[in-house]
């Protein structure tokens, strides 16, 4: 049976983890550092980070918080947000992240899935979907979910995959921050179209509807943000729950230094 990853997600603007309603309303979460820290002390598989800031400014701070995570954490580290070349790739790489997350630069340029793939091996390249539902699908969405590319979003994972990328970061803006549960059509029509894993994220409110990403959706891990920054659940809450409904999860105990 295939073991489910839990991945909290850690939006970071400005230095400080933030979380929104559908890629808006952002509202303060707490350190990236020490909320690092804590998932991997409550069993966190993998954590991903999310650069929301444009600037030069806000990588370059991304970049410095990535270093001081992995000094500390010792879990695998997606890093996403700002990632626009293959030397932005390396930067990332070099301050200790495991996968970049790229997003609008590939919708912009695909071939950068493959050099990145080329570069680094497909393992570390995290293709990230932010997909809004349309009259006859989903299509995916640019610059932090402000901008429609026409691209279908099936055809664009499809591609993907093809081009290099070894895995799908799927973000459904419509369920995004509403705790009203995965975009579960979404996530299965994805996970049904590809060979690589796919993670859903976006909507997470109760640990049934976490089970249903995984049972219904087909998704091969889960992200999660507001229900663990707020201490509504812990990670260990979440496998608990999950592995008394069937569904297989990593107990590896994580210990910091």
């Amino acid at each position: 049976m295939m073991t489910i990853r839990i991945i909290p997600c850690l939006d970071v603007d400005e230095g400080r983890v933030v979380k929104g309603i559908k890629f808006s309303e952002l509202r303060d979460a707490g350190d990236p550092v020490a909320l690092a820290r804590r998932y991997q002390e409550q069993n966190a598989d993998e954590l991903v980070f999310l650069d929301i800031g444009a600037s030069h400014q806000s990588r370059e701070t991304m970049l410095s918080i990535v270093e001081q995570v992995s000094q500390q954490v010792f879990i695998p580290l997606t890093v996403g947000g700002g990632i626009r070349s293959v030397e932005d790739m390396r930067r990332a790489l070099q301050a200790g992240a495991d996968k970049v997350a790229v997003c609008s630069a590939a919708l912009r340029d695909p071939q950068l899935l493959a050099e990145g793939a080329a570069r680094f091996g497909a393992q570390c390249i995290v293709l990230s979907i932010d997909a809004k539902r349309t009259e006859n699908g989903w299509h995916a969405y640019t610059h932090g979910g402000r901008r429609d590319s026409g691209r279908d979003v099936l055809a664009w994972a499809r591609e993907a995959e093809a081009l290099g990328a070894g895995e799908i970061l799927l973000n459904s803006i419509d369920m995004d921050g509403t705790q009203a549960g995965y975009d579960l059509e979404l996530t299965r029509r994805v996970a049904e179209a590809v060979n690589i894993p796919v993670i859903a994220s976006g909507g997470a409110g109760t640990l049934p509807q976490i089970r249903d990403a995984v049972a219904q959706g087909k998704a091969d891990a889960v992200l999660l943000a507001s229900l663990l920054h707020y201490g509504e659940f812990t990670v260990n809450d979440i496998k608990s729950y999950l592995a008394d409904n069937q569904v297989e999860v990593r107990w590896s105990s994580h210990q910091s230094i």
